[in-house]
């Protein structure tokens, strides 16, 4: 199961059958190992009936005693060895499922490190939950058919077999009973594809709800939405629930006849061989044997339709798992891009074309404009998370490998996720950090008070998305850790927007010295961080129209003095009326 964790391996994403084989070829040995000890345990069951018609025939009902002891003993060790293989069978398909339950999340979780920021665009939170939790764990419940399905296959000829030689008109109707009672099961496991389908559609829908709502709660109590999307979750949450009901009322009916059926089945072999008896065509023994086999022939009939519901199941969840891995990045390398030389762009300028923005090489940048969302566009393009013209030192970064930029250019948001973990682990990324680098990191992003007001300091713990912390906190925090990930380009949305005022300028300067000699690009409109900044590009409608330091904008630039004191212009004069004005002082 290591192996299935760490190197899962390359799906086969032909189709849901194929892709459950893969599973099965991932641990062939292991299946094979289950498909044995299914069919050992599956056989196993068998010999009983035929040593208890032994000590019958040949010691009870003759009266020879020592027959009777030694078909009985032989009856023990049989059951003995039986309940050890059982054993063994079961463990071994525990690690099969256990195995593709980890093979698959794996798979999922690559999917999703590969994809990125296409996740959020292409498929909700709740979805992806819905994958790693319900799905994963129906598609590994699916080669349970491995074990004991391989093992009926083997117990129900071997039944056959041994009524053959008890009454042809026996083995007759069991080899023709067999198949028969599986096939009434059938259309209703076709049946069972189609509303589980639906089911599953619309619960992944309704988890992307719930998710959307639980993160947004704060959103929604202020702007007085709580009770219409409540009332939206209610009205799908029913759907749900009827289509669950559905699925339920067809999963009962096989439910009800994986029992009902072998056991009327059970009841007219049995019938039937009384009367074989009575009429003195098999003796009382072979009777007992006869009802012992077809007692045992429930068991692989009950897998068989068990086995068929859990495929059927199965082959829905993979559906929806090979839809995820279907899905491609929105932004790839072209052929030949991989490997390009990591030194690419080094100290040159980062350019945007579409907005005008040039971010010199080791300067400390602001980005100001009106709309944050105007920004974030720019920092998209600045950091390739989005397709355009932008260059560095004169390379398209479409032509820089795309893990090489990542690694160089880090987009800091505030929306960035905080997994759960120690603070240490949090700050800390994908590497292991000297301590004095975590302090320094901690000084400059102003977080002292975040860890001395925790009990453990550093090593206490943090919820998922930084739940036990403020917003002021998180943001903070999050910047520790862009700051230890140490960039050679730091871009930065809004790193003060949830602070107060002394916690903004100790940040302001501090994170000016930590990034000293290196490139730093922030967004903002907080006078205490673009006085910091060495040239501050002041935006308008997403495009530059000046470019100086924060006092000469303030001195020649009216809207942006109105911009930065959160006013209006002191002389009524729209930002839009200056564009011209404004695009001439760049130049």
């Amino acid at each position: 199961m290591g192996d299935s964790y760490t190197n899962p391996g390359v799906p086969d994403r032909r189709g849901p059958l194929r892709y459950l084989w893969w599973l099965v070829r991932s641990q062939r040995g292991r299946a094979a190992a289950g498909a044995m000890w299914g069919s050992a345990w599956m056989v196993g069951l068998t010999v009983p009936p035929y040593l208890l018609s032994r000590a019958i025939d040949d010691g009870l009902e003759p009266g020879d005693r020592t027959a009777l002891l030694g078909w009985t003993g032989a009856l023990f060790a049989v059951g003995a060895l039986n309940a050890w293989i059982g054993i063994m069978r079961h463990r071994t398909m525990t690690r099969i499922r256990m195995d593709a339950t980890f093979r698959t999340v794996r798979v999922v979780i690559r999917q999703a490190t590969r994809l990125g920021a296409t996740v959020p665009r292409r498929i909700t939170a709740g979805e992806v939950v819905t994958i790693g939790i319900a799905d994963v764990k129906a598609i590994s419940k699916a080669l349970t058919v491995v074990g004991p399905g391989v093992g009926g296959v083997l117990g129900y000829t071997v039944v056959a077999v041994l009524l053959l030689s008890v009454s042809l008109v026996l083995a007759a109707v069991v080899l023709l009973g067999v198949p028969l009672l599986v096939a009434v099961v059938g259309p209703l496991l076709n049946r069972l594809q189609r509303v589980e389908t639906v089911y599953r559609e619309r619960q992944g829908a309704l988890a992307g709800r719930f998710v959307d709502i639980a993160g947004g709660l704060r959103v929604l109590s202020g702007l007085g939405g709580k009770d219409v999307y409540a009332a939206r979750y209610r009205r799908d949450s029913a759907d749900v629930r009827a289509e669950g009901y559905r699925v339920g009322a067809v999963s009962s009916w096989i439910d009800a006849l994986a029992l009902g059926l072998p056991a009327l089945f059970l009841a007219a072999v049995t019938w039937l061989a009384a009367r074989l008896a009575a009429q003195g065509t098999i003796s009382v023994g072979e009777l007992v044997a006869v009802y012992g086999y077809v007692a045992v022939l429930t068991v692989p009939i009950w897998f068989f339709i068990e086995g068929g519901y859990d495929v059927s199941r199965g082959l829905v969840c993979t559906r929806r798992v090979l839809r995820f891995l279907d899905l491609e990045p929105e932004l790839t390398d072209a052929e030949g891009v991989v490997g390009t030389a990591a030194g690419a762009g080094a100290g040159g300028v980062l350019r945007d074309p579409a907005s005008g923005v040039e971010v010199a090489p080791g300067l400390f940048t602001a980005l100001a404009c009106a709309r944050p969302a105007d920004a974030a566009e720019i920092a998209d393009r600045l950091g390739r998370f989005t397709a355009s013209d932008a260059t560095w030192g004169g390379v398209r970064l479409d032509g820089i490998a795309l893990p090489v930029l990542r690694d160089r250019v880090l987009v800091a948001d505030n929306e960035a996720d905080l997994f759960a973990g120690s603070l240490r682990a949090v700050v800390a990324g994908r590497a292991d950090r000297d301590p004095d680098a975590i302090a320094g990191a901690v000084h400059a992003a102003a977080a002292q008070d975040i860890v001395l007001g925790l009990r453990d300091g550093l090593d206490s713990p943090v919820l998922a998305q930084g739940r036990n912390l403020s917003g002021g906190q998180r943001q903070r925090v999050r910047m520790v850790r862009a700051l230890l990930a140490d960039p050679e380009v730091l871009i930065a949305l809004e790193p003060t927007s949830a602070v107060d005022a002394h916690t903004e300028a100790a940040l302001a300067a501090r994170l000016r010295t930590a990034r000293a000699g290196r490139t730093t690009v922030v967004t903002s409109t907080s006078p205490l961080l673009l006085e910091q900044a060495d040239r501050v590009c002041f935006l308008v409608d997403g495009r530059t129209v000046a470019v100086g330091t924060h006092q000469e904008l303030l001195a020649r630039q009216s809207a942006y003095r109105a911009l930065v004191a959160r006013g209006a212009a002191d002389d009524g004069q729209h930002p839009h009326d200056e564009r011209q004005s404004h695009e001439e002082a760049a130049r």
